[in-house]
C-alpha cells in the first residue's frame, strides 16, 4: 500500500513544519521591507506597545482560569473522573491557541507602516506586503495546529502502547479531544476580550470623532485613534487566530474520533490530518498567484485574492482524491464528503460576500436606506443579515446530507457522520491561505490609519483604504466561513459526546425523543445561549464604548488646541482603558460557555445535554451569520458613502451610515465571530465532563 496509517501520521507532522517554515519566510521577507519615515515607524510603535500590553495583561488574567481549572481536572483525574492526560492536554491546547494568535499580532504590528509605505510605491506592492504578513498568521495557526495534533497522537500512541490497536485508538482519539476543551477556551477569551477592546476604542473614536467634531477617520487629533488600531491587532488578529485555531484542530480531532466509531481504524483517523497537511501545500502554492496591478476595482482585488484560494481548492480536490483511494480504498463516498465541505465553505463564502461586499446590490441598497437618516439605516441592516441567513443554513443542510449519505455505505449511521466530519475538515483544509486573506484586512486598516496620521499623500491613503475595503469583505467572508465550519464541527462534536458517554457506560440508553419533557427543555435552554452570550458581549462593548466617548469628549474640551492640531492627545489614556475595560468585561460571557453545560448536564444528565448542545448549535449558528453579516455590511455601507456616493464624507447621509456602523461593529467582531466558538466549547466541555454527569445528575 502506498500510504500507511502510521506514515499518515509522520506525513502531518512534515506538513506541520513546512507551514512553520513558510510563516517564517514570510516573517522575515516582511520585516525586510521599509518602515518609511520616522513619523510611520513611530505611530507603529505606539501600536505595537498598546498590542503588547493588552496582550500581556490578558495572558495574566487568563492564565488564572487555566490553573484552577487545571487543579479542578487533576482532582477529577485523581477521583477517576478523567484520565491524567486531560489536565495536561488542556493546558497545551490553550498555550498553542493563545501562542498563534500572539505571533499573528507580533507579525501585523510590525507589518502596518511597511505596508503604508508599500502602499505609497503601488497597490500591487501594498498587496503583496499586507498580505505576506497575513500568510504568517494562517501558516502559524495551521502548523502549530497540525504540530499539537502530531506530538499528542505519539505521546498517547506510547502511552497506551500495551493495548491493541482498536483499544488504543480509543484511549488516543478521547483524549485527544480535551485538548480543544483548552484551544476553545483560549479562542474564546482572546475573541471575546479583543473585541471588546477593538469595538470600544472604535465605536469611541467614530462616534465623537466623526459624528461630533466632524473629523477624518483616523486623524491624529483623536485620543481614541491609537487604541482603534491597536484594536484591529489584538480582536481581528490575535483573537481570530486563536479561534481560527480551535476551530482547525476541533474539526481534525471530532473527526478521528469518529473514525473510531467507524471501525476505519488508524487510516481513518489518519484521513483528516493528511487532508489538512496536503492543504498546506496546496495553500503555498496559491498564495504565490496573488498579485494586481496599479488602480485596480474591488471587483479586480478580489479576483486577485479568490485566485489563489480558489487554485488551492482545485489542488486539494486533486490531491484528497488521491489520499482517499490510498488510505481508506473501497470508500470513495468520504471523498465525496469532503468536496462536499470544500463546495460548502466556498459557497458559504461568496453568498457573504454578495451581502456584505459594496459591489453587489445588498450592501448598495444598505447605503442608500441612509438617505433618510440613521433609523432606517439600522432597519434595513437588520432586515439583510437576517436574509443573508438563508443561503448558509441550506448551503449546510445540504452539505450534511450529501456527506451523511455518500459516506454510509449500506446505511451504517457511523460512517455517515464520520462522512459529516470529514466535511467539516474539507471546508478548513485550506485554512493557510484563507485565514492569510483574512489577517491581511487588519494590516491593511492599520496602513490606513497610518498613511493618515503620517500626514501622506492623498493617492497612498486612496491605495490603503481599497486595500482596506477589501479587507472588510475578505474578513465578513472569512467569519462565515468559520461559523459554517463550526456548525458541522459542532455536528461532529454532538456525536463524539454520545459515543463518549456510550464508552463510559455501555448500557446506557439515549432518550432523544422530543417528547421527554428534559429533550424540550434541553433544547431550550441550549436555544437560549447565543442570545445571552451576545447579550453580554454587546452590552460589554456598550459599556466600554460609554467610557471612551467620555474621555474622548474631555481631552477635546480640557486640552486647549487640540482640535487645532497643536496639542498632542492623550493616546495612552484611551489604549489603557480600553485594556481595562476588556479584561473586566470578558469575564462573564466567556464563564458561562463553561459553567451553564456542567451545572446543566448535572441537572438532567447526558439526555439534557445532547438536547442543549443541539439547541445551542442551531441558534448560534444563524444568530452568528446574521450579526456577521449585518455588520460587515454596515461597514461597507458606510465606505461606499466615503468614496463619494450618496452624498460622500460628512453629509448627513455619511453621518447616518457612521452610526449604522457603530452598531455593526461589536455585531461583526464581537458577538458574532464569538459565538462560533461558544458552540464548540460547550461541546467540548460537555465532552471532558461527561464522566462526571453520568455520575451525578438529579433527573
Amino acid at each position: 500500500m502506498f500510504m500507511s496509517g502510521l506514515t499518515a501520521i509522520y506525513f502531518t507532522g512534515i506538513g506541520s513544519l513546512m507551514a512553520l517554515c513558510f510563516a517564517a519566510y514570510n516573517f522575515i521577507k516582511t520585516k525586510k521591507e521599509d518602515t518609511g519615515s520616522e513619523r510611520m515607524t513611530k505611530i507603529s510603535e505606539l501600536i505595537g506597545r498598546g498590542a503588547n500590553a493588552y496582550l500581556k495583561r490578558q495572558y495574566r488574567g487568563v492564565s488564572m482560569f487555566f490553573i484552577a481549572l487545571f487543579v479542578i481536572l487533576c482532582i477529577m483525574a485523581a477521583c477517576h473522573l478523567l484520565s491524567w492526560f486531560t489536565p495536561f492536554a488542556f493546558i497545551t491546547g490553550g498555550v498553542f491557541s493563545g501562542l498563534s494568535g500572539f505571533i499573528g499580532m507580533r507579525t501585523a504590528t510590525m507589518a502596518n507602516c511597511r505596508t503604508t509605505n508599500a502602499a505609497s510605491k503601488s497597490l500591487n506592492k501594498g498587496l503583496r506586503v499586507a498580505f505576506s504578513a497575513g500568510s504568517v498568521m494562517g501558516f502559524t495557526v495551521v502548523g502549530l495546529g497540525l504540530l499539537d495534533l502530531t506530538i499528542w497522537y505519539f505521546i498517547l500512541n506510547f502511552a497506551f502502547r500495551d493495548l491493541a490497536m482498536d483499544a488504543r485508538l480509543v484511549q488516543i482519539t478521547s483524549n485527544m479531544l480535551t485538548f480543544g476543551m483548552g484551544a476553545s477556551s483560549m479562542a474564546l477569551f482572546a475573541r471575546v476580550g479583543g473585541g471588546i477592546f477593538t469595538k470600544a476604542a472604535d465605536v469611541g473614536a467614530d462616534l465623537v470623532g466623526k459624528v461630533e467634531a466632524g473629523i477624518p477617520e483616523d486623524d491624529p487629533r483623536n485620543p481614541a485613534v491609537i487604541a482603534d488600531n491597536v484594536g484591529d491587532n489584538v480582536g481581528d488578529v490575535a483573537g481570530m487566530g486563536a479561534d481560527l485555531y480551535e476551530s482547525y484542530v476541533g474539526s481534525i480531532i471530532s473527526t478521528a474520533a469518529l473514525a473510531v466509531a467507524a471501525d476505519y481504524g488508524l487510516k481513518g483517523v489518519a484521513v483528516p490530518m493528511v487532508i489538512a497537511a496536503l492543504g498546506v501545500l496546496c495553500s503555498i502554492i496559491g498564495t504565490f498567484l496573488i498579485k494586481t496591478k496599479e488602480g485596480a476595482s474591488q471587483k479586480n482585488l478580489l479576483k486577485a485574492l479568490r485566485t489563489g484560494t480558489y487554485t488551492s481548492s482545485i489542488l486539494i480536490i486533486i490531491a484528497s482524491f488521491f489520499a482517499i483511494k490510498f488510505l481508506l480504498p473501497g470508500h470513495m463516498g468520504v471523498y465525496i464528503a469532503i468536496l462536499s465541505g470544500l463546495l460548502a465553505g466556498v459557497l458559504i463564502g461568496a453568498s457573504t460576500e454578495y451581502f456584505t461586499s459594496d459591489t453587489y446590490k445588498p450592501t448598495r441598497k444598505l447605503a442608500e436606506s441612509a438617505e433618510t437618516g440613521a433609523g432606517t439605516v439600522i432597519i434595513s441592516g437588520l432586515s439583510l443579515g437576517m436574509m443573508s441567513t438563508v443561503v448558509p443554513v441550506v448551503i449546510v443542510g445540504i452539505s450534511v446530507l450529501v456527506s451523511y449519505f455518500a459516506s454510509s455505505r449500506g446505511g451504517d449511521f457511523a460512517q455517515g457522520l464520520y462522512g459529516v466530519g470529514v466535511s467539516a475538515v474539507g471546508m478548513l483544509s485550506t485554512l493557510g491561505i484563507t485565514l492569510a486573506t483574512d489577517a491581511y484586512g487588519p494590516i491593511a486598516d492599520n496602513a490606513g490609519g497610518i498613511a493618515e496620521m503620517a500626514g501622506l499623500k492623498s493617492e497612498v491613503r486612496d491605495r490603503t483604504d481599497a486595500l482596506d475595503s477589501l479587507g472588510n469583505t475578505t474578513a465578513a467572508t472569512g467569519k462565515g466561513f468559520a461559523i459554517g465550519s463550526a456548525a458541522l464541527t459542532a455536528l461532529a462534536l454532538i456525536v463524539s459526546y454520545i459515543d463518549r458517554i456510550h464508552s463510559l457506560d455501555k448500557n446506557f440508553t439515549f432518550n432523544l425523543a422530543v417528547n421527554n419533557p428534559i429533550i424540550l427543555v434541553g433544547l431550550f435552554v441550549g436555544g437560549m445561549l447565543p442570545f445571552l452570550f451576545a447579550a453580554l458581549t454587546m452590552s460589554a462593548v456598550g459599556k466600554a464604548a460609554e467610557a471612551i466617548v467620555i474621555e474622548v469628549r474631555r481631552q477635546f474640551k480640557e486640552i486647549k488646541g487640540l482640535l487645532l492640531g497643536k496639542a498632542e492627545p492623550d493616546y495612552e489614556r484611551c489604549v489603557d482603558m480600553c485594556t481595562r475595560s476588556a479584561q473586566k468585561l470578558m469575564i462573564a460571557p466567556a464563564l458561562i460557555a463553561v459553567i451553564i453545560p456542567v451545572v446543566f448536564g448535572m441537572i438532567t444528565g447526558p439526555d439534557g445535554v445532547v438536547a442543549m448542545l443541539a439547541g445551542n448549535t442551531v441558534t448560534g449558528f444563524v444568530l452568528a451569520i446574521m450579526m456577521s453579516n449585518a455588520g460587515g455590511a454596515w461597514d461597507n455601507a458606510k465606505k461606499y458613502i466615503e468614496a463619494g456616493h450618496h452624498g460622500g464624507k460628512g453629509s448627513q447621509q455619511h453621518r447616518a451610515a457612521v452610526v449604522g456602523d457603530t452598531v455593526g461593529d461589536p455585531f461583526k467582531d464581537t458577538s458574532g465571530p464569538s459565538i462560533n466558538i461558544l458552540i464548540k466549547l460547550a461541546s467540548m466541555v460537555s465532552i471532558v465532563f461527561a464522566q462526571l454527569i453520568l455520575t451525578i445528575h438529579l433527573l
